[in-house]
């Protein structure tokens, strides 16, 4: 038995080879197929861990609010003076933290930040960072792991002491040649001491700009108190302050002054950005209304800040990608289904040319089950072998759409033993039908037949 089935593969192989280019032919629908297939998963997949380091990046079941530094303009086309004049908000500032922390259910941690652009100097270098004042909450919420040394005591995030934990580029840019921890660094106009060191972060350049993220390893984060007392309290009225509130307009009198300075300088808010981090994902929407409700109220019916929801924004691009995945999918289905059928095509043709050789066979004691096997095995040969061929191609095609379109892709064993199966299913599928036409001639008119 196991003779006569090599003996009828040995056939089909010999079919094959005699004519080369007509079964190279018939496999490239297989071919383009599974390279469809291969590059759809390929994406796919690189799509799908992308998004799950984004949800690493922003953190999950969070809500995220940002002061609105500039606000539209006023309606002065109201006769009443009161009307005219804007209205007081003491902006994003801790008291909110406190309020967030008391008042709204299912809130698990609250985050705030106070971000500063300064120059850190060590050793006659200087190069420029961002300096970070939060809570030990923060690093839980952002994912962040200290890579050795520890986090802010209670003392020194009380006292405000003058200590920092630093990014990992930091490190390596200042302290190559040595510990860093209890090493000093200058931080703007003040020494800190370093008593903890982050591990690097991966971030890419695609990930920054679409999140709305900043390079966290050249970050330096201070206990919050240590940013408020030692650097800038922007909630502190000052005399500058009360000058700028009572004028009409704010003039930009010199015209080298940056954008950012002007903003910064219109900046009353204590904080530049709060994390909130929700038990429930489910629940997320109904807090974000009642935060909204409760910060206008704060902030006396003035909208000085933005709610955003980044797991919201993370699904919908999920979304996005499942339809997409799904359309190519689809094109990948098509392409094989046209392949399989070219397949039977060519074999339905090769039983009518072949008609004298199946009588033949038929005539010195080959069994219909010969004959079924002979076409059987040609045409999953045509088809593995296009399998084969559309795998390399995939790997190709996902490989140059990652260097060229700069679209991550992921070719998994998995994704690659799925469309060789495929592929080898549809040579079975589609050998069928020309297999039992074969086998199913009469042999004496398949010998007289021209």
């Amino acid at each position: 038995m196991t003779e006569k089935i090599f003996g009828n593969f040995n056939i089909a192989l010999e079919a094959i080879l005699a004519n080369k280019l007509r079964s190279l032919l018939t496999a490239l629908g297989i071919i383009f197929g599974v390279a469809a297939v291969i590059a759809m998963l390929g994406i796919g997949a690189g799509a799908q861990q992308e998004i799950l380091e984004q949800i690493k990046l922003v953190g999950v079941n969070n809500i995220i609010i940002k002061p609105v530094i500039e606000q539209t303009e006023e309606d002065l086309t109201s006769d009443s003076p009161s009307e005219k004049k804007p209205k007081f908000s003491p902006g994003l500032t801790m008291h909110d933290v406190s309020s967030i922390e008391a008042v709204i259910p299912g809130v698990q941690t609250v985050s705030p930040e106070i971000i500063m652009d300064k120059y850190i100097i060590k050793n006659g270098i200087r190069r420029s960072a961002k300096l970070v004042g939060v809570k030990n909450d923060y690093f839980d919420v952002a994912n962040f792991r200290i890579g050795y040394g520890e986090s802010f005591s209670e003392e020194q995030i009380r006292e405000g002491e003058p200590v920092c934990i630093i990014g990992k580029s930091i490190e390596d840019r200042f302290f190559s040649e040595e510990d860093a921890l209890g090493k000093p660094i200058k931080v703007g106009d003040q020494w800190l001491t370093i008593v903890g060191v982050l591990d690097k972060r991966l971030i890419t350049d695609e990930n920054i700009n679409k999140l709305g993220i900043r390079n966290y390893n050249m970050d330096v984060y201070v206990p919050i108190n240590t940013m408020l007392i030692r650097y800038r309290d922007r909630s502190l009225v000052t005399k500058r302050m009360i000058e700028m509130a009572n004028s009409q307009m704010v003039s930009r009198s010199d015209d080298t002054e940056s954008g950012e300075e002007f903003k910064e300088k219109k900046n009353y808010h204590q904080l530049d950005r709060l994390v909130i981090s929700i038990d429930e994902s489910y629940s997320l929407n109904k807090v974000s209304e009642i935060l909204s409700r409760m910060l206008e109220r704060k902030h006396y019916g003035v909208i000085d800040y933005e709610i955003e929801i980044p797991e919201l924004l993370i699904k919908q691009q999920q979304r996005t990608n499942q339809i997409f995945n799904i359309v190519l999918g689809a094109l990948a289905g098509i392409s094989l289904l046209v392949g399989g059928i070219g397949i039977m095509n060519i074999m339905l043709a090769s039983v009518m040319e072949r008609i004298k050789e199946i009588g033949l066979r038929l005539a010195v004691g080959a069994q219909k089950a010969d004959i079924i096997w002979q076409f059987l095995f040609e045409a999953m040969l045509i088809s593995i072998a296009g399998g084969l061929i559309g795998i390399i191609t995939g790997v190709l095609i996902a490989t140059g759409i990652s260097k060229i379109a700069e679209i991550p892709t992921v070719i998994t064993f998995t994704s690659i033993i799925l469309s060789f199966g495929v592929a080898a299913t549809v040579g079975l599928i589609f050998g069928i039908a020309p297999a039992r036409k074969a086998a199913n001639q009469d042999p004496i008119t398949s010998l007289r037949y021209e």
